[in-house]
């Protein structure tokens, strides 16, 4: 990664970072800083804002969390996806309700501004009941963020091969009511949600996602990491021997690199926008549809902008579909 960057550093002068992409603090904190500080030597963090690092429950410690701060990481995404045992299990997950608790309890210690809690819905055996429980206790908590997400089981993943043995059997109907039990829950809770899946406190929206629902430039760097610069998609080298090889002779580490025409910016800047509180410009689409979807109560318009209503939220998918 960090001859990678090394390369890419030229002009480069972020101002959101975000490191995740898997389990970054399972790195020892010795390595974390080898890793971060190398970065830092690399690339300008003058006009870094926001500097965000996934964590496990199970890899948390004051040491390494204090070591993150001195580092320039201000805000934290751990990933606890539920307090229920049983549906941990189901998950697959290593670590415990206890033991998430006790690792957000530990970053507040040690005095990290910023976090984030992300957590899964609709997943195989959950029920209402389980799901407003784990709201409940995430809301207790007082993290400045959190994130519900539905359990999705994408190719390549170890949710879709457990989906494709048949341990794992979606329970869809029942998505769109535990996706309105979030919205009412932490609405009131006092958190905004600005996008389908993400609730803030005020002024505590995530930076970096913004950036990509806004259509801002990015780069990655690492196996499999995306890049969008300049008008270019590319995409790396999923196997990591492969990767790093490449790289370090110098040599071609892209398994895609793909031309981004104006049609397809255009998707994909409408079709994120929509996704957010603030919507996109009513002019971007045919009258006619707009009007029919807002008849239906499936988006509003409102000074030049159109945006999901609350039932345009529960069928997000399709109501892009109609409109692009």
């Amino acid at each position: 990664m960090l001859a990678e960057a090394e390369i890419e550093a030229e002009g480069l002068a972020p101002w959101t970072i975000f490191f995740g992409g898997g389990t970054p603090s399972a790195l020892s904190t010795s390595q974390l800083q080898y890793l971060i500080g190398g970065l830092r030597e690399r690339v300008d963090f003058s006009e870094v804002r926001e500097f965000t690092l996934e964590m496990n429950p199970a890899t948390v410690s004051l040491e390494k969390a204090k070591a993150l701060l001195a580092l320039g990481v201000n805000r934290v995404s751990m990933g606890v996806q539920s307090w229920d045992e049983e549906l941990l299990k189901t998950l697959g997950r290593v670590h415990s309700g206890t033991q998430a608790r006790r690792s957000y309890e530990i970053l507040r210690e040690a005095g990290v501004p910023n976090v984030n809690l992300d957590l899964i819905f609709g997943i195989p055996g959950q029920d209402r009941g389980q799901w407003i429980e784990s709201l409940r206790q995430t809301v207790a908590l007082d993290p400045d963020h959190i994130s519900a997400y539905c359990l999705t089981y994408e190719e390549d993943t170890e949710y879709f091969e457990r989906f494709r043995r048949g341990e794992l059997v979606p329970v869809t109907e029942t998505d769109a009511d535990f996706f309105e039990v979030a919205m009412d829950t932490l609405e009131q809770a006092g958190y905004r949600q600005y996008e389908i899946s993400n609730y803030a406190k005020p002024g505590r929206e995530c930076l970096h996602n913004l950036g990509y629902w806004q259509g801002s430039d990015y780069a990655g760097f690492g196996p499999s990491a995306v890049s969008t610069r300049g008008g270019w998609r590319r995409k790396n080298l999923a196997d990591t021997e492969a990767y790093t090889q490449r790289v370090l002779v110098g040599g071609d580490r892209f398994e895609t690199l793909e031309r981004l025409d104006a049609e397809t910016l255009r998707f994909e800047s409408l079709s994120l926008g929509l996704r957010t509180r603030e919507g996109v410009p009513s002019d971007s689409f045919d009258e006619g549809r707009l009007r029919t979807l807002a008849a239906h109560g499936f988006v509003g318009i409102s000074d030049g902008r159109v945006t999901l209503t609350r039932q345009g939220r529960l069928v997000a998918d399709q109501v892009t579909t109609e409109l692009l």
